[in-house]
């Protein structure tokens, strides 16, 4: 008699779990969208495990007397706290990874009240993740404040082209947060920038003097 009501509410966790998941999917499309590490993958991973630890921190020891459910579930915290530590990167005396350290942090509180059965909550709290992190990359407030602009860039293999690209980020008012360098062919390197740009910036004065480098082959903006 008990096995249909039993079959229900596991069927109920079940849901619980996938719509954390689809959450944590929601968060980490925009970070794909913007061709940032910590995407789609990663953080419907982290809600969705938050949602499991949290369903079997409530409901899965019946059989243990005084048992408090807390205990486990703050171990969520622990665990997304490690994995944040492990984006966040100093280069150079600047820190990068922080935002993406959040976001993966939000995702598992917004998992772990699904899990709880907040549905609301949950819901509300990723579309105020994602809502922000949509708002502020947009920008809607660029005339206002400085912006983060991420710069790609493909050159030959030159030995001063990587302080003739710096000095001239700097000479536009680029202020360079972190510089990735990856080597695609014996001939090509890869540089991705991500900077600060002052409100008077402008693409198309930065865009001109770099392609008019002899050793420029690409240049765009993320």
């Amino acid at each position: 008699m008990l096995i249909l009501p039993s079959i229900v509410i596991h069927w109920e966790w079940f849901l619980r779990i996938l719509i954390a998941g689809m959450c944590g999917a929601f968060i980490g499309y925009e970070r794909r969208n913007r061709n940032k590490e910590a995407g789609i993958r990663t953080h419907s991973i982290i809600a969705l495990g938050a949602a499991l630890i949290m369903i079997v921190s409530k409901y899965g020891f019946p059989d243990v007397n005084e048992y408090d459910a807390a205990r486990m579930a703050a171990q969520i915290v622990s665990g997304v706290g490690f994995l944040g530590a492990g984006v966040i990167f100093v280069r150079h005396g600047t820190v990068s990874g922080l935002t993406r350290a959040a976001g993966m942090w939000a995702t598992a509180g917004a998992g772990s009240c699904i899990g709880a059965g907040l549905y609301d909550v949950g819901i509300m709290a990723t579309l105020c993740v994602a809502g922000l992190q949509f708002i502020f990359h947009k920008g809607i407030f660029r005339k206002f404040t400085n912006q983060g602009q991420i710069i790609q860039i493909q050159v030959t293999q030159d030995s001063s082209a990587l302080a003739d690209i710096q000095h001239t980020l700097k000479k536009h008012g680029v202020a360079i947060q972190s510089m990735k360098v990856e080597v695609m062919d014996r001939d090509t390197l890869f540089i991705e920038v991500d900077g600060v740009t002052p409100q008077s910036f402008s693409r198309e004065e930065l865009l001109e003097e770099m392609m008019d480098k002899k050793y420029m082959k690409m240049f765009s903006y993320a």
